[in-house]
């Protein structure tokens, strides 16, 4: 393959007026069919990706930067025919596809190197000032406005936020909601409409970025005790917005009060429903969560507005046994009473529970449901991501009951996590875990902030790990 750098001078000529290809592929958008569309971007995915695997990241850049930006000849021959081909099909929607995928190809590749500059520096080609001039080129005109709606749109957006988070940016400069990427990805991982390189990047980077919130929350809380006499530089950031009142919430879940802990709680649950109709299931499930809720006028509410959504779910199989399957669908239903009903806006109960100053109890139970049906974690945090999107057009300063929920949420469901242990440790050297014979009967406020807290991450902390707790 020719030095990239060879090309660029030979193509100067086409930047501002009608090129060769231009008057040799003017064709209207009836003569290209979906087969010529799709084997054009498919020479333009095999170039890009044959290119980031051989070509070091700076040429590659220089390629992509020449293909889309500068329209000019790459080192193949077939690429720049291959765009000309969307271009006067006019199919704005395949072209923004084909960058899409085109962007997320490189990415990919760069994360797995983990060349996370040159992702940096991808984001960086759109600024480029040649986006905006004017041209008498039809087909620049054309290929200039596709690329400033791409610049301004959702998908460049996503990019941008993917790229800051690999690179560590200060993600505070963008909106609040970049902070719980994790659960922003997870509706880029399973919306079946986005290239396979996009999920695949997406799902890769929201474990990535889970795994490290557990293993920065076990060493924050496990050296917390001895880190106020340490120098600044040397503690352990809190990776919470809790400040202080992280450490006591980690303490409260751990030495959970109540005669079981919230595994235990969940197995002899599934044990003693296993052989139910699924009607009873339902009433069953109801108690199951509403249980050890202290507050009566929260678990009268709770209860309520559960009962009047699950008995009106799956009906029809009322008389059956309760399977697997009505499990996870049951459970997935009453994720969207605790959270969106619609995918659009906050649920009822959502909003009662948090204007109550319960979030905790918001917390736990969702925790409930994920621990006797794991397969719906994902469905969960989409229904997050879902509430985030709203409330991304608000303030943050108006925003702080729903950002205190969510960083309650994290922890809640980081010292649950399968790789990640917690245990207390009292003055008198007794070990308390949310398994052990102590914690079932529970701690007292003033055992509590007695006890250190001892974490341990199980695997490595930046190994893949499962979704659900």
């Amino acid at each position: 393959m020719p030095n990239a750098a060879l090309t660029v001078a030979s193509s100067s000529n086409r930047l501002d007026g009608f090129s060769t290809q231009d008057r040799g592929l003017s064709l209207n958008r009836s003569e290209h069919t979906a087969q010529d569309i799709q084997a054009a971007q498919q020479t333009i995915y095999d170039f890009l990706l044959h290119s980031v695997k051989t070509l070091p990241s700076e040429e590659v850049l220089a390629e992509f930067k020449q293909l889309f930006i500068h329209h000019t000849d790459t080192v193949s021959s077939e690429t720049l025919p291959a765009i000309y081909i969307i271009l006067f099909a006019n199919r704005e929607d395949e072209f923004r596809n084909t960058l899409k995928r085109s962007c997320y190809i490189l990415i990919n590749n760069w994360e797995i190197k983990r060349e996370y500059q040159a992702i940096q520096s991808l984001i960086d080609v759109f600024a480029d000032p040649l986006i905006t001039r004017k041209t008498y080129s039809h087909t620049l005109k054309r290929l200039r406005t596709w690329l400033k709606r791409f610049i301004n749109g959702d998908d460049f957006e996503a990019i941008r936020l993917f790229a800051a988070r690999l690179t560590e940016a200060k993600t505070e400069e963008g909106p609040w909601t970049n902070r719980y990427a994790p659960y922003l990805l997870v509706s880029q991982y399973t919306d079946m409409q986005n290239p396979m390189e996009q999920r695949e990047a997406a799902r890769n980077l929201s474990k990535r970025l889970k795994t490290k919130f557990k293993y920065d929350l076990a060493m924050y809380t496990a050296h917390s005790a001895g880190s106020a006499a340490l120098p600044e530089n040397r503690r352990y950031k809190n990776p919470t917005k809790l400040g202080e009142e992280a450490l006591r919430l980690v303490k409260m879940i751990v030495a959970k009060r109540g005669k079981f802990s919230y595994k235990n709680l969940a197995r002899i649950f599934l044990q003693q429903t296993k052989d139910l109709p699924y009607w009873k299931f339902k009433r069953s499930l109801i108690a199951y969560l509403i249980f050890s809720v202290d507050q009566k006028q929260v678990a009268r509410g709770l209860k309520g507005q559960l009962l009047d959504c699950l008995s009106k779910a799956y009906i029809n199989e009322n008389n059956d046994i309760c399977s697997p399957s009505l499990i996870l669908k049951t459970a997935n239903r009453a994720i969207d009473a605790l959270t969106t009903e619609d995918k659009s806006r906050p649920s009822e109960l959502f909003t009662l529970l948090l204007s109550q100053g319960t979030p905790l109890t918001l917390a736990i139970v969702l925790l409930k449901i994920i621990l006797i049906s794991p397969k719906s974690m994902v469905y969960l945090e989409a229904r997050l991501a879902d509430l985030l999107r709203y409330y991304e057009q608000f303030p943050r300063a108006q925003c702080n009951w729903i950002i205190n929920f969510l960083e309650i949420f994290g922890v809640t469901f980081a010292i649950y996590a399968q790789n990640v242990e917690y245990n207390l440790v009292d003055v008198n050297g007794q070990t308390h875990n949310s398994e052990s014979d102590q914690a079932r009967k529970g701690l007292s406020v003033p055992d509590i902030e007695a006890c250190r807290i001892f974490s341990q991450m199980v695997h490595h902390p930046y190994a893949p790990s499962h979704d659900a707790p």
